[in-house]
């Protein structure tokens, strides 16, 4: 990291959240390399659908025990594929504006409503088959 970048990438950690900050730093990226004009939202889409599927690529072809604790080269390379997933949610919240503590937090209690404790914990199911068992407790 440059000089001038890290006293830079210092003032934003100290000044912002871990989400600004690591926006800054994807912004900070992309705008160095003069990359905005490539980044329209449907192809930031199609990127982060990509690397998606690197992440699922990892987990291809292994049996369940291999898939749930990964060694530290598989670790290695599974963060470096969520880290490209990350780059892309957080560049694309940044370009068309939304706060992404806010809409995750709201997802959450979103979530939260559609899958209460009392009918989810422990279930698999979906949100539409919880509803149907708990009219059928006269929930």
């Amino acid at each position: 990291m440059n000089s001038v970048l890290s006293v830079k990438v210092l003032w934003y950690h100290d000044s912002m959240n871990d989400i600004e900050y690591l926006t800054g730093l994807i912004t900070s990226f992309r705008d160095d390399r003069d990359w905005k004009q490539f980044h329209n939202l449907k192809d930031m889409a199609l990127s982060l659908t990509l690397e998606a599927a690197e992440v699922l690529e990892r987990f291809q072809w292994k049996q369940e025990t291999e898939s749930s604790v990964p060694d530290a080269e598989e670790q290695e390379a599974l963060a470096e594929e969520l880290s490209d997933v990350l780059y892309w949610v957080l560049l694309m919240a940044h370009d068309a504006q939304i706060d992404m503590v806010s809409a995750f937090t709201q997802k959450l209690e979103k979530n939260r409503l559609k899958y209460p404790i009392h009918l989810a914990r422990g279930s698999k199911e979906k949100y539409t088959a919880l509803k149907v068992k708990a009219r059928e407790k006269g929930e």
